[in-house]
């Protein structure tokens, strides 16, 4: 039965407090699993489908953006009705989603389930971290259980493309979202057995029209920035942009007007608290795309089978795992700050390394490279984030969660988004750099929209030119990855002046 709890002063985790804990990791390695399987079933989907580049990202993207746009309305709905109640609902709608999208029959009606995955995906990362904010008081411990949160996802991120590269070297990508359903129905079972009750009883009523500016600022500024990718500078995407910004203007102001807003703007007076937010944005805007392209790389430029390129990137995972529960212990012999800003330039290292894999002569420099990254990412996450929720009194844990989770899943989407379109343009236009006059003209236009495209096109050529196609094309993605990752680079390095100079006020634990 549904109760609130209310502890007025901090104390010990209790035996079913660290048994909670173990469900709520279900719907984290869950969101990992999924995001890390359909980058490996991105070739299928290019293959049937046949998708412009546009509808590529947005296939990829719309999932992270619908998430980023309504964290904030769920978290914040959570600590109105109920942080469980909002948790089940969304496992509930992310099985029924998920079983919609295994079944789409085209590009846009992927896109569709996809977005209808996000929307219930936001139901569920601010929910498990706000529970955690109720259910652990002590610091030590909350900071320890925020580290199995964050490792949660990078076990997905392990699990995912071993368990993902089986299922589609036996199945096709519509099973990806199918494993998705059964697993959720086991967390709507067991939730309400081990999962504490916890809500604001003080809560105003929520604002419908924040909820409405704060999804649809996010949309329009992601609709100009995928418009510009697919067709360059324009009329429509410079209006989308503007649009976003001005509503989401609009949305924080608002935000200050409100006597109970969806977001306490007073938090972000805090300089620790902005700082990491800001460093949680570009740490998933690098992660996120870089993995992406790297799955990318392997199968398409490599040849792999979706099951080798699981096997190679699946010691990320690990090291994201480790990282994320090694975090609690740096953080206790070091200051947060120094901490985060020198794990980030060691991720900068490991981005300058993907610059070079043109010139490597194997594929262990890309392996190496990736590693290094990870090294330097993998305990920023735990840190961010316990420094997020440790701002907030426990009353407001859902609303501070959904700032901290929207950071991340808008850094990623952002990450997707951006450094989707830079790959993209880059890729083009070092194509249309190359004559190929063994292909027609419209062929020629399906070589500059994807890598997939220019595949397909070389399979209908005889075979001494679709080799020669596919090498050109080989070269070019090459390339153009190698420019990503030098963004990225560059990225990293702003994070590590931002961390250094702005956490120095956050307290060694």
């Amino acid at each position: 039965m549904s109760h609130t709890v209310q502890r007025e002063a901090p104390h010990k985790a209790t035996r079913r407090d660290w048994i909670g804990l173990a469900v709520i990791a279900i719907p984290c390695l869950i969101y990992s699993m999924d995001l890390t399987v359909l980058h490996l079933a991105v070739p299928q989907i290019t293959a049937e489908f046949k998708p412009s580049a546009a509808q590529l990202l947005w296939i990829v993207d719309i999932y992270g953006f619908m998430v980023a746009g309504a964290l904030v309305t769920m978290g914040t709905l959570g600590d109105r009705i109920g942080r469980r109640k909002v948790l089940l609902y969304g496992a509930a709608a992310f099985g029924a989603a998920s079983a919609i999208a295994a079944a789409s029959p085209t590009a846009e009606f992927l896109i569709f389930a996809r977005a209808l995955q996000g929307l219930s995906a936001a139901c569920l990362a601010p929910s498990t971290l706000s529970l955690i904010r109720n259910m652990f008081l002590d610091d030590r411990e909350r900071t320890f259980a925020i580290g199995v949160w964050v490792a949660a996802f990078s076990a997905g991120a392990v699990i995912g493309p071993m368990f993902g590269g089986l299922l589609l070297n036996h199945f096709n990508w519509h099973a990806v979202f199918l494993i998705n359903v059964p697993i959720m129905g086991i967390l709507l079972v067991i939730g309400p057995l081990l999962l504490p009750e916890f809500r604001d009883p003080d809560a105003g009523r929520m604002d419908i029209l924040s909820a409405a500016q704060s999804v649809t600022a996010v949309l329009a500024v992601v609709y100009g920035m995928k418009s510009v990718a697919e067709n360059g500078l324009n009329l429509v995407a410079f209006v989308a942009a503007v649009v976003g910004l001005a509503i989401g203007t609009m949305f924080f102001r608002r935000q200050r007007r409100l006597a109970d807003p969806l977001i306490d703007v007073r938090l972000f007076a805090e300089p620790a608290f902005s700082a990491a937010l800001a460093t949680n944005v570009l740490g998933l805007f690098m992660i996120a795309g870089m993995f992406l392209f790297i799955a990318q790389y392997l199968q398409l430029v490599q040849g792999m089978s979706p099951l080798d390129a699981g096997l190679f990137m699946a010691p990320a995972g690990v090291i994201f795992t480790v990282g994320s529960l090694a975090a609690p212990l740096l953080v206790r012999h070091f200051q947060p700050a120094r901490v985060v800003s020198t794990v980030l330039v060691i991720a900068a290292a490991g981005f300058l390394m993907l610059t070079q894999i043109s010139s490597a002569t194997s594929l262990w420099l890309l392996f190496v490279g990736m590693l290094v990254f990870c090294i330097g990412m993998a305990p920023m996450g735990a840190i961010t984030t316990d420094l997020v929720m440790s701002s907030a009194p426990p009353a407001r844990a859902g609303a501070a969660s959904a700032i901290s989770e929207t950071s991340f899943e808008f850094g990623g989407a952002l990450g997707i988004a951006v450094l989707g379109s830079i790959l993209t343009v880059v890729y083009r236009k070092t194509m249309e750099a190359v004559a190929l006059p063994m292909i027609s003209a419209e062929a020629r236009e399906a070589t500059l929209d994807t890598l997939g495209g220019t595949i397909e096109a070389a399979r209908a050529l005889p075979a001494a030119e679709g080799a020669k196609l596919l090498a050109v094309a080989h070269e070019s993605y090459t390339y153009a990855f190698e420019v990503t990752a030098a963004v990225s680079a560059g990225c990293a390095l702003l994070a590590a002046f931002i961390a250094g100079f702005m956490l120095r006020a956050a307290p060694q634990r």
